[in-house]
C-alpha cells in the first residue's frame, strides 16, 4: 500500500476491505473489487474519482484497468458527483408502453433538471435506466433500494415530498 492509498482510502474503508477480503483465497483479490468500490464510493459521498479507483487497485494489488472496467460498466458506480437521491426511471418496453416518458417529463419539470443532471441543492440526480424488473407495476422508478410503482404525476409529487 502506498502512502497515497492510505490517504485516499480511509481507515474505515481499509478495515472494511480487510474483513471482506478474507473471504477469498490469496491471489484472488480481484474478486473483492465490486465491494471495494462500494465502500470507497460510499466513503467519498457517493461517487468515485480516478485517484480513488487507483487507490482501490493499489490496495487490492490488481491492475488499475481492472478497477476502471468494473466502475465504468456497472450503473451502481458513479464517476461524477451525484445527488443524495438518485432517481432511476425505467424506460424499457413495459414502462414505455405505460407512459414512462410522461414520468420523466414530470420529474424534469418538478426538479428543473434534465437526465443525468443534479439539482442545484444536491438533493436529486435524475437517470434513465434500462430495466428495473418490475414490469407488472409499470411505470417504475427506483430511489436507493425503494421502488415507486404505477407512477402518475400525483405519485411522483408524493414521492418527491417523501424524499424531501
Amino acid at each position: 500500500m502506498t502512502e497515497a492509498t492510505g490517504i485516499l482510502l480511509s481507515e474505515k474503508v481499509r478495515e472494511q476491505l480487510d474483513r471482506w477480503m478474507v473471504r477469498y483465497p490469496v491471489g484472488q483479490e480481484r474478486s473483492a473489487v465490486m465491494q471495494a468500490l462500494h465502500y470507497a464510493q460510499e466513503d467519498n459521498g457517493g461517487h468515485l474519482t480516478e485517484d480513488i479507483m487507483d487507490a482501490v487497485a493499489d490496495y487490492l494489488r490488481i491492475p488499475r484497468i481492472s478497477v476502471y472496467e468494473v466502475a465504468s460498466f456497472y450503473s451502481m458506480y458513479n464517476l461524477v458527483p451525484v445527488g443524495k437521491c438518485i432517481i432511476n426511471v425505467c424506460t424499457n418496453i413495459s414502462c414505455m408502453l405505460c407512459d414512462s416518458e410522461k414520468v420523466l417529463e414530470h420529474l424534469k419539470i418538478r426538479l428543473g433538471i434534465e437526465l443525468n443532471e443534479t439539482t442545484a441543492d444536491g438533493k436529486f440526480t435524475l437517470r434513465e435506466t434500462e430495466c428495473l424488473a418490475a414490469c407488472v407495476n409499470a411505470p417504475v422508478a427506483q430511489v436507493g433500494k425503494k421502488y415507486y410503482e404505477n407512477l402518475t404525476p400525483e405519485k411522483i409529487d408524493a414521492m418527491l415530498n417523501e424524499l424531501g
